[in-house]
């Protein structure tokens, strides 16, 4: 996969040589270009904002080097017909789930735009953007830490970049629910024990334990994501899981 990311602060984005996505990038599985907004700044100062029209606080990214980026970086992949997946990270994006991560997995182009200020001319993202994304109900000085959520989330589902794949499958959200506690040596701690069927090698148990967990879990704490597969349940006539969390609480 192929990322391009525009900023005007490239070395926020330093994490992206640690952990799973240096690795990442030093196997060849993941190629990040980093590029700083400025450099396509048509004026002696560099600048990339303005004032808004209609008034207000803070000021505005102008369109401008917007346009001359995405444009310079978009024909990078004419020669052979490629197209980057255009992305914005934004409060009033669709939200990011893991669903929506293992759809931007599947795509070998990204291209990521970090506004800041009050954010990015209307323009250019109704002429270029092809997801707005938000991580959250919350507000961000700049889309670089919200890039770089959803770059991880995104890289740990490409093929070979986790070692045990079974993992990935078992994450929270993945059929909808969060995971299960997870426990590791020693057996006992203080006072506080491993749960014994996790211990007793029966992986029949072991299974059912870990699903009544997930589900006594998700309904203390999301309740949000039970009522989801409810309603899908009841839109196609199958059972849903919120009925047995609520027996698992």
């Amino acid at each position: 996969m192929r990322v391009d990311i525009v900023t005007i602060f490239p070395d926020y984005l330093s994490p992206l040589e640690l952990s799973l996505v240096g690795r990442a990038r030093a196997r060849g599985i993941l190629d990040v270009h980093l590029h700083d907004l400025r450099q396509w700044a048509d004026d002696v100062h560099r600048s990339v904002d303005d004032a808004p029209y209609g008034g207000g606080p803070g000021m505005v990214m102008r369109p401008q080097p917007w346009w001359a980026a995405l444009t310079e970086i978009r024909a990078l992949g004419a020669a052979d017909g490629r197209r980057p997946r255009i992305v914005v990270p934004t409060p009033v994006g669709r939200p990011f789930t893991q669903a929506y991560a293992a759809d931007l997995a599947d795509v070998p182009w990204l291209v990521f735009c970090c506004g800041r200020y009050e954010g990015i001319d209307a323009r250019v993202i109704d002429e270029w953007a092809d997801d707005e994304i938000s991580i959250g109900d919350y507000v961000l000085a700049g889309g670089e830490v919200a890039t770089l959520v959803i770059l991880e989330a995104v890289t740990r589902l490409l093929p070979g970049v986790v070692g045990n794949a079974e993992s990935v499958t078992d994450d929270s959200f993945t059929d909808g629910l969060l995971e299960a506690p997870v426990y590791t040596r020693p057996a006992v701690w203080g006072d506080r024990e491993v749960p014994a069927v996790l211990r007793s090698g029966d992986h029949a148990a072991i299974g059912r334990w870990r699903r009544a967990e997930a589900l006594r879990r998700t309904a203390q704490r999301r309740p949000d994501l039970l009522a989801r597969q409810d309603q899908a349940a009841a839109d196609d006539g199958s059972g849903g899981a919120g009925s047995n969390a609520r027996v698992a609480q």
